[in-house]
């Protein structure tokens, strides 16, 4: 006869009855689906927005995280949250503008300044109405994040002013008021899905790319890049967005532990972003020659960014595009 040592064999069961409680407590399970690396800030905000989450809801809800592009790029990611397939995400609102053509605004280069405009312009009257926007794509739009300002590097030259990216192949989001901005400075841009960058910057397919520095780092482009600019043209925003019929599905105690966990977490990314920035600086200032723009410099691209506000003035529209301007106009 097989006999089990009795204390193991009683914490065995205990145990088991406990995982099988814990598996059946959840009322609400949700997928949250994002590109990013696990060590950048807004991945870690992700898992603290599940912490606050399940913490907060007392277990009703379960969230279920997966990172680094694990169910596809940030269109397929859209695309399954519209469908339910997915319940939360962050896609960049460059994306989003693909489905919601005022979205194109937070995309114009230099209309955020700076943390006060961004907070300004994006947690502001102008930001909240945006997300409305999202609800007839079957997405509900909660806040904003971010990674910080954008950069540019590549593989060509120093880019100290627009007309020094003429005809450099950059990679760009798939977005319409990136390219068009690119188009414009006189590169030839072209989309790539973010996980498809690093190959594509190795072989040459493209020659350069635009990403903020949290990015850059956890990606490694500054390995297969020799130049970095530090233009800060626009910031990268991400909507936090859930599937219109899994937010509706929630009673309103819960809609409101949810909402309180997106700004905990946005608030959460925002500080880990300024902490992290100088010190990538200091990480990779050996691997790529960083470029400061000269305050000259810096008004050439504003004011060669001019005709890219008046191309997307009718999507966004000319008295949206006011008030924005105003919003961001702290720096």
């Amino acid at each position: 006869m097989i006999r089990f040592p009795i204390g193991k064999l009683s914490l065995g069961i205990a145990g088991a009855l406990v995982s099988v409680s814990l598996a059946h407590a959840a009322d609400y399970t949700f997928t949250f689906a994002h590109v990013l690396t696990e060590q950048t800030p807004n991945a870690r905000a992700a898992v603290k927005f599940k912490e606050e989450v399940e913490k907060n809801s007392n277990g009703r809800i379960e969230i279920n995280v997966r990172p680094a592009a694990q169910l596809g790029g940030d269109v397929e990611i859209i695309e399954q949250t519209q469908m339910g397939l997915v319940h939360i995400a962050i896609p960049p609102t460059g994306n989003l503008a693909n489905f919601e053509p005022k979205m194109f605004l937070f995309d114009l280069p230099y209309l955020i300044k700076g943390e006060q405009s961004m907070k300004q312009l994006l947690d502001g009257e102008v930001g909240r109405e945006l997300l409305g926007t999202l609800e007839k794509s079957n997405l509900h739009g909660v806040n904003y994040w971010g990674a910080g300002f954008r950069n540019i590097t590549n593989n060509i030259r120093e880019i100290n002013q627009p007309a020094d990216l003429k005809n450099i192949k950059m990679r760009t989001l798939q977005a319409p008021t990136i390219l068009a901005t690119y188009r414009t400075w006189g590169a030839n841009p072209t989309a790539m899905a973010y996980t498809e960058v690093y190959n594509g910057l190795q072989q040459g397919v493209v020659e350069g790319q635009e990403n903020p520095l949290a990015n850059i780092d956890s990606m490694k482009f500054y390995e297969v890049q020799k130049y970095m600019t530090l233009t800060g043209h626009a910031y990268h925003t991400y909507a936090a967005v859930m599937n219109k019929a899994a937010w509706e599905s929630l009673p309103a105690d819960l809609q409101k532990v949810v909402a309180d966990a997106f700004d905990v977490a946005r608030d959460y990314g925002r500080e880990l972003t300024k902490q992290d920035e100088s010190q990538i600086l200091e990480k990779i200032k050996g691997q790529i020659q960083i470029v400061e723009l000269t305050e000259e410099g810096r008004q050439k691209f504003i004011e060669s960014s001019a005709p890219i506000y008046k191309q997307f003035e009718a999507n966004i529209t000319p008295e949206l595009l006011q008030r924005a301007v105003k919003a961001a106009a702290v720096s």
